[in-house]
């Protein structure tokens, strides 16, 4: 007794390919929507700040953390104690990712708050004080003459870590120049000292040098 060997017809195999090419199609678009909206948010997290300073300004008159008259302005608002004296000088003292919390750079963030301009706890021992990006990095601010990269100008300093080189390179494009080291926008290494040198998005013109690697997290600064 003879059996019919039976198979796929080269119609059913062009079915089931064309069907794998869509859900691998769906997939990669997917990914691409998820990090072009992770990048917006890392945009928007640099846009907002100035509008902060801004409003708190037009509502008060003097800097959010720099105000000398919080306690009258602001129902529970903390003065800021450190740099003692420099309280009103219209400078945001204190490095952008201080933990002393009677540091202006440290407060800015219950001031803007307690003003109603931003969301988040105005206790400064909450554990969730520190506003986080997307990547779960933390976002700071500190004045511009206390940039934590030599060469980034501005008269406030907003930076924002843990983002992978590559949504750091492509937030450059969105907001900036494409260059990682120029510009108002540019890249260190996480937890780099002060006045450190920024990180190139390509291998200079000799073929060398540090550069953003996709797959590493970085720090990201813009000068305001």
């Amino acid at each position: 007794m003879k059996y019919q060997q039976k198979g796929f017809t080269l119609v059913e195999i062009a079915i089931v390919l064309v069907i794998i090419g869509l859900l691998l199609g769906g997939v990669l678009k997917g990914q691409e929507l998820i990090n072009s909206a992770k990048v917006k948010n890392f945009a928007t997290d640099f846009r907002n700040i100035p509008l902060f300073i801004y409003g708190y300004q037009d509502k008060y008159k003097a800097l959010p953390g720099d105000d000398a008259g919080v306690a009258n302005h602001l129902t529970g608002g903390t003065l800021a104690t450190t740099p003692s004296g420099s309280q009103g000088n219209g400078v945001i003292n204190g490095a952008w990712n201080t933990t002393t919390a009677t540091d202006e750079s440290f407060l800015f963030w219950q001031h803007v708050r307690l003003a109603g301009l931003a969301a988040g706890p105005t206790i400064t021992t909450a554990t969730d004080y520190i506003p986080k990006n997307a990547d779960g990095g933390i976002i700071g601010i500190t004045s511009g003459s206390n940039s934590p990269i030599t060469g980034l100008h501005g008269s406030y300093v907003v930076c924002s870590q843990g983002i992978l080189g590559k949504f750091a390179k492509q937030l450059d494009i969105t907001i900036d120049d494409g260059n990682t080291a120029t510009g108002s926008l540019q890249v260190m290494a996480n937890q780099s000292a002060n006045q450190t040198t920024a990180v190139a998005p390509v291998p200079n013109t000799a073929g060398g040098g540090t550069v953003i690697d996709d797959a590493t997290s970085y720090t990201v600064c813009m000068g305001l």
